[in-house]
Order: C-alpha cells, then sequence, then structure tokens
C-alpha cells in the first residue's frame, strides 16, 4: 500500500517536473499554449487514475504514518494534576477571602495519580476562622453555606463530598 502511493506521488512529481522544463524550453506563442494544456491534461490524468485503485483497497493510516506505541509521560501527568490541584485550591481560598472570611484552609482530595483528574473530597477547616469588619455577622451554618456554594461553583462537586471542621 505504501509503495503504491509512493510510486503516485513521484509520478506526480515527475510530470510537473517535466511540464516545467518544457515550458521553459518552447518558444511563447499559439503552440507553447496547446503544450501547456496536453500537459494539464496528463497531470489530472496522473492524479486521477490510481484513485479508483486506493479506493477499492482498505487505506490504513496506521501503515503510512507509523506513529508506534504511544506512551503516557505519568510524571507530566501528576505534575499536570499537581499544578491543577493547587490552582483551584488557592482559587477556592481567594474567593472565600473575598466573602469576607480570613484563614479558611481547604484541603482537596483527588486521584491525581491517572490521566482523568477526579476530585473526591474536598475539606474545609474553619477551626481559625476571622470574620472581616466590613463582612455581615453570620453563624456557622450560613458560612457553611456560603462557602459550600462558592465551592459548587467553582468545581461542580455534590455538597455531600465537602466536609467541614469546625
Amino acid at each position: 500500500m505504501f509503495s503504491t502511493l509512493s510510486t503516485w506521488i513521484i509520478s506526480i512529481a515527475g510530470i510537473i517536473c517535466v511540464s516545467v522544463i518544457v515550458e521553459l524550453i518552447l518558444p511563447s506563442g499559439a503552440m507553447n499554449r496547446y503544450i501547456k494544456g496536453i500537459f494539464a491534461f496528463i497531470i489530472i490524468l496522473v492524479i486521477i487514475l490510481p484513485v479508483p485503485k486506493l479506493l477499492k483497497s482498505k487505506l490504513d493510516l496506521s501503515e503510512i504514518l507509523d506513529y508506534g506505541q504511544i506512551e503516557v509521560d505519568e510524571n507530566y501527568l501528576y505534575q499536570l494534576n499537581l499544578d491543577k490541584l493547587n490552582y483551584l485550591k488557592e482559587e477556592l481560598e481567594t474567593q472565600t477571602q473575598t466573602l469576607g472570611y480570613k484563614n479558611v484552609v481547604i484541603s482537596i482530595n483527588a486521584d491525581i495519580f491517572s490521566s482523568a483528574f477526579q476530585i473526591k473530597s474536598i475539606y474545609v477547616d474553619l477551626s481559625q476562622i476571622g470574620i472581616s469588619e466590613n463582612a455581615p455577622h453570620k453563624n456557622i451554618i450560613e458560612i457553611r453555606q456560603d462557602i459550600s456554594s462558592v465551592i459548587t461553583k467553582q468545581i461542580k462537586i455534590e455538597e455531600e463530598k465537602i466536609y467541614f471542621n469546625e
């Protein structure tokens, strides 16, 4: 299959080279125009004639484009998932600070060793929480609801997988 394809490409390149050489040799005039037309017709034939043969045979791109065995770089996936995890943690802590809650520590439990990054659960430590002066005073249940809504909007995780430590 590959030899047929390479022969076809070589023949196209060859006929184009011959037509360019003939065009350079011939003087300009009516004869040049006819010869250009003949070579254009021959190029079209060279391109079209092998197409039915190629369509009848099973075209296997793996023979042409031999990629070999594809391997996953586990160290790269680990680092990528770890960076994702740290970014999400920092983003959630920043959003809780914008709500007026200080010293909220968020821990994310995720499988960072697989290619599919999946968050299993989230732990929120409220034992050192501080409320800023301009934030409205709320009880602990309302604070938990605020933080849960921030987490579920950012990560799209069920509230049952969010655990609080007070």
